[in-house]
């Protein structure tokens, strides 16, 4: 895969953005890049299935779902690559043990995006560095040197207002060392931040954000990207794919605005899509069959998606062991033969040369990927 052109440090003009959105629930692998050219795909959900005619063609084993459309253009352009049967170590099938592992990077402590930002020969502090666009920091992020909870531009804000901020930077703002530097970032930051709320922002290229939260944190993370506040790590979670019951209309509008936001996303960056890199990833997929009640249980095997980023290689990735009940593990779920921490490896090498993938995720040895990991 492509290096970066230039690492990420602090606010300023050279700078990457990695995007991670946690499909929070256990997404269907099989609903969102079904094998429509496998016989066994369709033998075992033969409602729920999509058929091969309907889906938009990656290869002749995998389609993406008619609902997700949107994302056509990326597909054509070479600027999507998914990855299928990737998942963690966790097999309790537990969503909080399964999302605890994989935000984790393994059984260890703080999370693997926290890491990414300390363990490098610079170090990121940035006040805006790591940003989690909800109402928390996730566990990915946790020990992270800086990061910041937001669900709008006045969450970063000083309650006293301009008067205060101007208090506050004549006392530090002339200081030396690494705590001057911190606060001159933290107003800085403020500044831009004060630039952007004081214009109505109109999204480029003639982007198209639907209303619902999903897309307004999308379109935030835009605002943030162009305006170069330095921001290096955004988190979106989108959560309700725990689809036991009646699948189809729990996750059709799911997969939805799944597609449709990070299509406008996409094309509101425009350029910026090539310092910009979008990863989707789930807990664990769902069982292969559907059940009786048309919905699927916890499963091992889903899907990973990548947009974006100058390294985009538009690849469908899958060590298939097919879908024959003799190549199913558990009671009846894909096995994982991509561990996501070998996807996450190339992609945080390019942003981050200096980074230190063995302190990111102490203990695994990485496989080029498409090499089999073999199920835990």
């Amino acid at each position: 895969m492509k290096q970066a052109k230039a690492t990420l440090h602090g606010n300023g003009d050279l700078w990457q953005t990695l995007v991670v959105v946690f499909l929070r629930g256990g997404a269907d692998g099989l609903a969102l890049m079904p094998a429509v050219g496998d016989d066994d795909y369709h033998r075992a959900r033969p409602f729920t299935a999509v058929s091969k005619t309907a889906a938009l063609k990656l290869d002749d084993r995998f389609g993406l779902n008619p609902l997700m459309n949107a994302l056509e253009p990326a597909v054509k352009e070479g600027a999507l690559s998914a990855v299928h049967c990737v998942g963690s170590g966790d097999t309790t099938r537990s969503h909080f043990e399964a999302q605890d592992l994989m935000e984790h990077g393994g059984h260890t402590g703080g999370g693997w995006l926290g890491r990414f930002l300390r363990f490098r020969e610079r170090a990121s502090g940035g006040a805006l560095s790591a940003v989690a666009l909800g109402q928390a920091v996730p566990e990915s992020l946790r020990g992270a040197p800086a990061a910041t909870a937001m669900q709008s531009l006045n969450d970063f804000s000083f309650s006293g207002g301009d008067k205060f901020v101007q208090s506050l930077e004549q006392l530090y703002g002339g200081q030396i060392g690494v705590f001057g530097a911190r606060a001159r970032d933290t107003f800085n930051a403020l500044g831009r931040i004060r630039e952007l709320h004081a214009k109505d922002y109109s999204p480029a290229n003639g982007a198209d954000y639907s209303v619902d939260r999903f897309a307004r944190e999308l379109r935030l993370a835009s605002q943030l990207i162009k305006a170069r506040v330095g921001v290096e790590v955004i988190t979106i979670d989108l959560g309700g794919w725990d689809s036991h019951l009646s699948q189809g209309p729990l996750i059709s509008p799911l997969m939805r605005r799944l597609a449709n936001g990070l299509a406008a996303f996409r094309r509101d960056l425009g350029a910026a899509m090539r310092q910009t890199t979008v990863v989707v990833m789930s807990e664990f997929g769902r069982r292969v069959s559907e059940n009786s009640a048309l919905g699927t249980d916890h499963g091992r095997g889903g899907v990973m998606f990548v947009l974006g980023g100058d390294g985009a290689e538009g690849r469908v990735i899958a060590d298939w062991p097919g879908l024959k009940r003799d190549a199913l593990v558990g009671p009846g779920d894909l096995a994982v033969t991509t561990d996501f921490r070998d996807v996450l490896i190339p992609i945080l090498r390019r942003h981050a040369l200096d980074a230190d993938m063995a302190k990111i995720f102490p203990g695994h040895e990485p496989r080029p990927l498409g090499q089999a990991a073999g199920d835990a």
